[in-house]
């Protein structure tokens, strides 16, 4: 056993210094780099409800119209993620809500405590603009997600079904002459 004034050794391993997460307003220069991110996050195969309305329009046209309820992370000064939202307002009612549309953390950001910043950050930016209620959706069998927004604060999840009418088919079909022109309006034909 060593006396008292001895010093233990110092592990060989070097500590992990843990990251820093800011969150700040979105800008111009982040839309390519949030559009990319969320084209590997929202991919046909793992979520082909958000993939069906992520593209370059849907970043853009809530940048423009809701900027202020646009927001990225980043985790060492590299972007680590986003929260994108809008405030609903209702005519005839005293009531604003908060939608929080778009929620990604880049995979190697996860469970450093990214989604929960941005979340954060929104619900805190919502109410000081007189949001009274949050709005999130997610598919049913995310159930990631559902822990995730249950450990915000969310309760009561309600089931919305999507359905979708494939016509690719249909549309093969008019490439091979199988269909003559436009369909013909009802009513006289001349």
């Amino acid at each position: 056993m060593g006396s008292e004034n001895e010093i233990p050794a110092k592990s060989a391993e070097p500590k992990r210094k843990s990251g820093v997460v800011r969150i700040r307003p979105m800008e111009v220069d982040d839309l390519a780099p949030v559009f990319h991110l969320g084209e590997t996050l929202f991919t046909a195969a793992d979520a082909p409800n958000l993939y069906r309305t992520w593209d370059e329009f849907e970043v853009v046209g809530l940048f423009q119209s809701d900027w202020a309820t646009c927001f990225v992370a980043e985790y060492n000064e590299k972007l680590a993620g986003f929260a994108l939202g809008t405030i609903i307002t209702k005519t005839h009612s005293a009531w604003k809500y908060g939608h929080l549309i778009w929620l990604g953390v880049e995979p190697e950001y996860m469970r450093k405590g990214v989604a929960e910043k941005l979340f954060r950050h929104f619900r805190d930016v919502t109410s000081e603009e007189g949001v009274r209620m949050l709005i999130v959706d997610t598919e049913a069998d995310n159930l990631a997600a559902l822990r995730f927004f249950r450990k915000m604060g969310f309760s009561s999840p309600q089931e919305h079904i999507y359905l979708s009418l494939n016509l690719a088919s249909r549309q093969r079909g008019t490439a091979n002459g199988r269909k003559n022109g436009p369909p013909k309006r009802p009513g006289k034909q001349r």
